[in-house]
């Protein structure tokens, strides 16, 4: 290959490609071109990790794949297409999750360079943490669109991939979901949590039936349904969905009934719901909007024709039967898995949608739209894959060279600046933020909270959720008492007392670590009456994450006057691209640097 071509690089060069070792995490579209790069090139030395099959979808940009491999694993079908355009290339492929026990500090030292091509930030989140512990080079990618990025990390040298906090992925209450939803997001997150409740892996938190204890319903909520629903005894009978779907064969008429009409009139009863909102208007199966209508003329594709209620209503009665039938073929308690490539779930979600969506009056959408919706589907450009593909490669080499200094970031932007500038680099590598929870030298955070309502469980999920940690643990500093462990069983008779219940008061350090990440944090806690749940606090002004809560929506259905701007909720892209300010002359502007036991107790003791 190249590197054995002389003349093509100088001879240090050559000989750094020929001891080096790469791991490549992910094998998608970046993941892919990043990998033919380094065989062609003449690495000899690969493994790479992914835990995800090949589905139709992929192949239109990753082009290791073909029609015969969907359904196969990325990472084994990556390592034999790449194998082919050079056999003498060791590829080590990894079906699994990188977050696995069995990539601990010890397997990413034997690495020369760790090159990231994934899409989701927990994993991102993870491979950073695991490169600063193992102090290996990691050079992270990204696209959304046109454009893209490739970052260096380097331990002490550069900012880590957390040193400039993200905002958090946006989620849902599921009091929105079930009673007030307001754009066409949360009618699409509904219809996929009823195709899981009717067809898929049944989750308690995915219920869709009216939300009793939604606290703006509180009062007299729901009384006259709830009477209605009173057996003899006087008690109210439930049944989940699926037990009562499956008793009437899946009938469509009575599950629509149901869904679209019972369930609205029980929502209409909650009355304080609706005064501030206009109220949803409940369907009948035999009186459907758009029922004996001509379908409309549509110039597009079929997938992007909006479709009338009662076409919706059809399609709904089709893919029910149709997922009923595949169901009824599967073993004894299996289920069916969403898909959005499969015809039949991905037109039940889009009927159930649209449904819905008329039902509370916000506007519907096309299949195609609701497919790149609930499908979380980026915009993939298969040539902006393939440039920061080759950046990520050349950076790899300016490292084998010894030329980390000259290893700045690089953007890719989607046109052309008034430069004339399509790869815009930054001047100088951007130092570590002094102050991030992640990779400073002592990392520390203030965890503002109520101190007498926050549990042990709210605990945990701040430091999941917040710290982006796996399996964290928390010792009392100084004391060495186990607050929360990872261990199952070892502290869960305390999720439910408060923070102060089990001796924790304001200004009491915890120290904080997570075995799976080899990552240790200092918390120190800070009472706040006024806080409702908890906030991670560092002494930088960017914000960090919260709790995972929706902020106020637009749309019809808010309880506030609706607000100027899109109502369609913009998807986090994974790619965590980031805007980059420019100078007058067009260059990129500086970035500001932004296990322990001794005894497992459930006494209430004060202890800081």
């Amino acid at each position: 290959m190249v590197a054995r071509i002389a003349g093509v690089f100088d001879e240090k060069l050559t000989e750094a490609i020929a001891n080096s070792k790469i791991l490549v995490v992910g094998a998608g579209g970046i993941g892919c071109e990043i990998l033919k790069n380094l065989v062609l090139t003449g690495f000899p030395q690969i493994e790479i990790i992914d835990l995800d099959t090949i589905d139709v979808s992929n192949l239109n940009r990753q082009f290791l794949f073909h029609k015969e491999h969907v359904g196969k694993s990325k990472a084994q079908v990556a390592k034999d297409s790449a194998l082919s355009f050079n056999p003498n290339v060791n590829i080590v492929a990894h079906h699994d999750s990188v977050i696995s026990n069995d990539y601990g500090v010890s397997y990413f030292k034997q690495f020369n360079i760790v090159m990231n091509a994934l899409d989701n930030r927990v994993a991102r989140n993870h491979v950073n943490r695991m490169c600063l512990a193992a102090n290996v080079p990691l050079i992270e990618t990204g696209t959304a669109g046109y454009a893209g990025q490739v970052e260096l990390i380097k331990k002490g040298l550069t900012q880590c991939y957390e040193c400039q906090p993200k905002a958090p992925q946006k989620t849902f209450p599921g009091c929105t979901i079930r009673n007030t939803p307001s754009e066409p997001i949360h009618c699409i997150v509904w219809a996929k949590h009823l195709f899981n409740q009717l067809f898929g892996e049944e989750d308690p938190d995915q219920d869709v039936s009216p939300d009793t204890e939604d606290p703006e319903a509180a009062g007299t909520a729901g009384k006259t349904a709830l009477s209605s629903q009173q057996t003899e005894s006087g008690n109210i009978e439930r049944k989940s969905t699926r037990t009562w779907a499956a008793e009437t064969n899946y009938n469509p008429e009575k599950l629509f009934t149901k869904l679209f009409g019972d369930d609205i009139k029980y929502l209409l009863s909650m009355e304080n719901l609706w005064k501030k909102r206009r109220p949803p208007t409940p369907l009948s199966w035999d009186n459907l909007p758009g029922k004996g209508d001509a379908p409309k003329q549509h110039s597009g594709l079929p997938d992007q024709r909006v479709w009338s209620v009662n076409e919706c209503a059809e399609v709904f009665a089709a893919s029910c039967q149709a997922l009923q039938t595949e169901l009824k073929g599967r073993p004894e308690g299996d289920h069916l898995v969403w898909d959005k490539d499969d015809k039949s779930a991905m037109d039940f979600v889009t009927a159930c949608a649209n449904i819905r969506a008329y039902i509370f009056s916000i506007p519907l959408k096309s299949r195609f739209e609701v497919k790149s919706m609930a499908g979380n589907i980026i915009p993939a450009i298969a040539t902006a894959n393939a440039i920061v593909a080759g950046l990520a490669v050349l950076r790899a080499q300016g490292i084998l060279k010894g030329e980390i200094e000259s290893c700045t970031s690089v953007y890719l932007r989607p046109k052309v600046n008034h430069r004339g500038q399509l790869f815009v680099p930054e001047r100088t590598l951007t130092a570590p933020n002094p102050k991030c929870y992640v990779c400073a030298p002592k990392p520390e955070v203030a965890l503002v909270c109520n101190l007498k309502h926050l549990t042990l469980k709210d605990l945990t999920a701040a430091f999941k959720d917040g710290l982006n940690m796996q399996a964290p643990d928390a010792t009392v500093e100084g004391k060495g008492l186990v607050v929360l462990s990872s261990e199952p069983g070892e502290t869960d008779h305390n999720n439910q007392k408060t923070l102060e219940e089990i001796g924790l008061n304001d200004g009491c350090a915890l120290l904080v670590d997570d075995f799976l990440q080899n990552y240790e944090v200092r918390v120190r806690l800070q009472q706040e009456d006024e806080e409702n749940s908890w906030r991670l606090v560092t002494d930088t002004d960017a914000p960090m994450p919260g709790p995972k809560e929706e902020e106020p929506a637009n749309g019809s259905n808010g309880a506030e006057e609706p607000k100027p701007g899109p109502s369609r909720t913009h998807h986090d892209s994974d790619s965590d691209m980031e805007i980059i300010d420019e100078d007058d002359n067009g260059e990129p502007m500086e970035k500001p640097p932004k296990r322990r036991r001794k005894e497992v107790s459930d006494e209430i003791v004060e202890i800081c």
